[in-house]
Protein backbone atom coordinates (compact mmCIF):
# COMPACT_ATOMS: atom_id res chain seq x y z
CA UNK A 1 0.00 0.00 0.00
CA UNK A 2 1.29 3.84 -0.63
CA UNK A 3 2.11 5.34 2.18
CA UNK A 4 4.16 8.87 2.72
CA UNK A 5 7.74 8.04 3.15
CA UNK A 6 9.87 11.22 3.58
CA UNK A 7 11.25 13.22 6.62
CA UNK A 8 8.18 13.80 8.78
CA UNK A 9 10.36 16.95 10.36
CA UNK A 10 10.25 19.21 7.30
CA UNK A 11 6.30 18.89 7.23
CA UNK A 12 5.87 19.30 11.01
CA UNK A 13 8.29 22.53 10.08
CA UNK A 14 6.44 23.49 7.23
CA UNK A 15 3.13 23.71 9.66
CA UNK A 16 5.27 24.90 12.55
CA UNK A 17 2.75 22.71 14.53
CA UNK A 18 3.28 19.34 15.70
CA UNK A 19 0.46 17.61 13.70
CA UNK A 20 1.86 14.06 15.12
CA UNK A 21 1.59 14.32 18.72
CA UNK A 22 5.20 12.77 19.14
CA UNK A 23 7.25 14.93 21.68
CA UNK A 24 10.21 14.34 19.15
CA UNK A 25 8.45 17.16 17.16
CA UNK A 26 7.98 19.38 20.32
CA UNK A 27 11.26 19.55 20.95
CA UNK A 28 12.31 19.83 17.19
CA UNK A 29 10.12 22.93 17.03
CA UNK A 30 11.81 24.96 19.71
CA UNK A 31 15.13 24.37 18.12
CA UNK A 32 14.47 25.10 14.80
CA UNK A 33 10.54 27.33 14.46
CA UNK A 34 11.68 28.07 11.12
CA UNK A 35 10.43 26.63 7.78
CA UNK A 36 12.35 23.70 5.67
CA UNK A 37 14.78 25.00 3.46
CA UNK A 38 16.79 28.24 2.61
CA UNK A 39 13.60 30.28 2.20
CA UNK A 40 11.80 28.83 5.11
CA UNK A 41 11.95 32.09 7.42
CA UNK A 42 11.14 33.99 4.45
CA UNK A 43 8.25 31.98 3.55
CA UNK A 44 6.78 32.33 6.90
CA UNK A 45 6.80 35.73 6.85
CA UNK A 46 4.58 36.06 4.22
CA UNK A 47 0.88 36.89 4.40
CA UNK A 48 -0.52 33.50 2.90
CA UNK A 49 -3.47 33.94 0.51
CA UNK A 50 -7.18 32.48 1.57
CA UNK A 51 -6.56 29.60 -0.71
CA UNK A 52 -3.07 28.78 0.77
CA UNK A 53 -4.64 29.01 4.10
CA UNK A 54 -7.69 26.46 3.20
CA UNK A 55 -4.75 24.15 1.55
CA UNK A 56 -2.28 24.16 4.47
CA UNK A 57 -5.38 23.07 6.85
CA UNK A 58 -6.10 20.59 4.25
CA UNK A 59 -2.62 19.55 4.23
CA UNK A 60 -1.94 19.75 7.86
CA UNK A 61 -5.16 16.84 8.24
CA UNK A 62 -4.45 14.72 5.99
CA UNK A 63 -0.75 14.27 7.32
CA UNK A 64 -1.82 14.13 10.89
CA UNK A 65 -3.64 10.63 9.91
CA UNK A 66 -0.77 9.75 7.38
CA UNK A 67 -3.42 9.47 4.11
CA UNK A 68 -2.72 9.80 0.70
CA UNK A 69 -4.78 12.74 -1.30
CA UNK A 70 -6.98 9.94 -3.13
CA UNK A 71 -7.58 8.81 0.17
CA UNK A 72 -8.38 12.04 1.89
CA UNK A 73 -10.76 13.26 -0.90
CA UNK A 74 -12.32 9.80 -0.72
CA UNK A 75 -13.41 10.25 3.21
CA UNK A 76 -14.02 13.75 2.17
CA UNK A 77 -16.56 13.08 -0.24
CA UNK A 78 -18.11 9.96 2.62
CA UNK A 79 -18.39 12.91 4.58
CA UNK A 80 -20.41 14.98 2.48
CA UNK A 81 -22.92 12.32 1.97
CA UNK A 82 -23.83 11.92 5.62
CA UNK A 83 -26.20 14.06 7.53
CA UNK A 84 -24.86 17.13 9.61
CA UNK A 85 -22.02 19.34 9.05
CA UNK A 86 -19.73 17.90 6.80
CA UNK A 87 -16.68 19.50 8.08
CA UNK A 88 -17.68 17.37 12.01
CA UNK A 89 -18.34 13.67 9.64
CA UNK A 90 -15.04 14.11 8.00
CA UNK A 91 -12.86 14.25 11.55
CA UNK A 92 -15.19 11.74 13.15
CA UNK A 93 -14.23 9.81 10.23
CA UNK A 94 -10.85 9.89 10.28
CA UNK A 95 -11.03 9.19 14.13
CA UNK A 96 -13.06 6.35 13.60
CA UNK A 97 -10.80 4.01 11.72
CA UNK A 98 -9.17 1.13 13.24
CA UNK A 99 -5.50 2.13 12.83
CA UNK A 100 -6.27 5.69 14.68
CA UNK A 101 -8.44 3.84 17.17
CA UNK A 102 -5.63 1.36 17.80
CA UNK A 103 -3.34 4.63 18.00
CA UNK A 104 -5.46 6.91 20.36
CA UNK A 105 -5.70 3.79 22.89
CA UNK A 106 -1.66 3.83 22.96
CA UNK A 107 -1.53 0.29 21.63
CA UNK A 108 1.05 1.51 19.54
CA UNK A 109 3.54 4.61 19.56
CA UNK A 110 2.88 6.34 16.49
CA UNK A 111 0.30 6.42 13.73
CA UNK A 112 2.06 4.29 11.37
CA UNK A 113 3.06 1.81 13.96
CA UNK A 114 -0.90 1.40 14.47
CA UNK A 115 -1.02 0.93 10.97
CA UNK A 116 1.79 -1.50 10.70
CA UNK A 117 -0.42 -3.87 13.26
CA UNK A 118 -3.08 -3.59 11.54
CA UNK A 119 -1.98 -4.02 7.95
CA UNK A 120 -0.20 -7.32 9.20
CA UNK A 121 -3.15 -9.08 10.66
CA UNK A 122 -2.34 -8.35 14.30
CA UNK A 123 -6.04 -7.12 15.51
CA UNK A 124 -9.35 -8.57 15.64
CA UNK A 125 -12.78 -6.76 15.57
CA UNK A 126 -15.76 -8.27 17.36
CA UNK A 127 -13.23 -11.62 17.19
CA UNK A 128 -12.52 -11.37 13.39
CA UNK A 129 -9.36 -10.42 11.90
CA UNK A 130 -9.16 -7.68 10.24
CA UNK A 131 -6.27 -5.93 8.32
CA UNK A 132 -7.75 -2.79 6.44
CA UNK A 133 -6.20 0.26 8.18
CA UNK A 134 -9.56 2.01 7.20
CA UNK A 135 -12.10 -0.07 8.64
CA UNK A 136 -14.77 2.25 9.97
CA UNK A 137 -15.23 0.86 13.72
CA UNK A 138 -18.40 1.52 15.25
CA UNK A 139 -20.62 1.47 18.97
CA UNK A 140 -19.99 -1.64 20.34
CA UNK A 141 -16.93 -2.53 18.91
CA UNK A 142 -14.44 -4.91 20.84
CA UNK A 143 -10.71 -4.61 19.46
CA UNK A 144 -8.31 -7.15 20.89
CA UNK A 145 -5.13 -8.03 19.85
CA UNK A 146 -4.44 -11.62 18.54
CA UNK A 147 -2.76 -14.37 20.68
CA UNK A 148 0.99 -13.76 19.39
CA UNK A 149 2.75 -13.70 22.51
CA UNK A 150 5.20 -11.11 20.50
CA UNK A 151 2.65 -8.88 19.37
CA UNK A 152 1.07 -8.73 23.34
CA UNK A 153 4.68 -7.94 24.26
CA UNK A 154 5.32 -5.13 22.42
CA UNK A 155 1.60 -3.12 23.14
CA UNK A 156 2.31 -4.18 26.54
CA UNK A 157 5.38 -2.34 25.82
CA UNK A 158 3.98 1.04 24.44
CA UNK A 159 1.17 1.37 27.30
CA UNK A 160 3.52 0.92 29.86
CA UNK A 161 5.61 3.81 27.82
CA UNK A 162 2.86 5.96 26.81
CA UNK A 163 1.64 8.13 29.51
CA UNK A 164 0.18 10.59 27.38
CA UNK A 165 -2.55 8.27 26.09
CA UNK A 166 -5.68 8.12 28.40
CA UNK A 167 -8.94 6.64 27.16
CA UNK A 168 -11.69 8.56 26.54
CA UNK A 169 -15.24 8.35 27.58
CA UNK A 170 -16.12 7.46 23.88
CA UNK A 171 -13.58 4.76 24.38
CA UNK A 172 -12.60 2.22 27.15
CA UNK A 173 -9.36 0.50 27.46
CA UNK A 174 -8.65 -2.62 29.21
CA UNK A 175 -4.97 -2.81 29.83
CA UNK A 176 -5.46 -6.65 31.76
CA UNK A 177 -6.67 -7.63 28.11
CA UNK A 178 -5.61 -5.14 26.09
CA UNK A 179 -9.23 -4.27 24.48
CA UNK A 180 -10.65 -2.04 23.22
CA UNK A 181 -14.12 -1.37 23.25
CA UNK A 182 -15.60 1.89 21.42
CA UNK A 183 -18.81 3.05 23.57
CA UNK A 184 -19.86 5.53 20.76
CA UNK A 185 -19.07 7.84 18.35
CA UNK A 186 -16.72 11.07 19.17
CA UNK A 187 -18.22 14.50 19.64
CA UNK A 188 -16.18 17.41 17.94
CA UNK A 189 -14.53 18.71 21.03
CA UNK A 190 -13.52 14.76 21.97
CA UNK A 191 -11.03 14.97 18.82
CA UNK A 192 -8.16 16.39 19.63
CA UNK A 193 -6.22 18.66 16.99
CA UNK A 194 -5.57 22.28 15.78
CA UNK A 195 -7.61 22.14 12.27
CA UNK A 196 -9.84 24.66 11.25
CA UNK A 197 -12.26 21.84 9.32
CA UNK A 198 -14.21 24.52 7.98
CA UNK A 199 -11.30 26.13 5.63
CA UNK A 200 -11.27 22.48 4.75
CA UNK A 201 -14.39 22.21 3.48
CA UNK A 202 -14.41 25.40 1.62
CA UNK A 203 -11.23 24.10 -0.39
CA UNK A 204 -13.00 21.44 -1.64
CA UNK A 205 -16.09 23.31 -2.28
CA UNK A 206 -14.70 25.51 -5.22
Amino acid sequence: MAKFTGPKGKIVRRFGVNIYGNPKYDQLLQRRSDGPGQQGAARKSRRPSDYALQLIEKQKLRHSYGLLEKQFRRAFQKSQQQSGVTGDNLLVLLETRLDTVVFRAGLSSTQMQARQLVNHGHLKVNDQRVDIASFQVKPGDSISLRQKEKTRSLAARYLQENKRFSSVDWLTLDRSTQTVRVNRLPQRDEIQNTIDEKLIVEFYSK
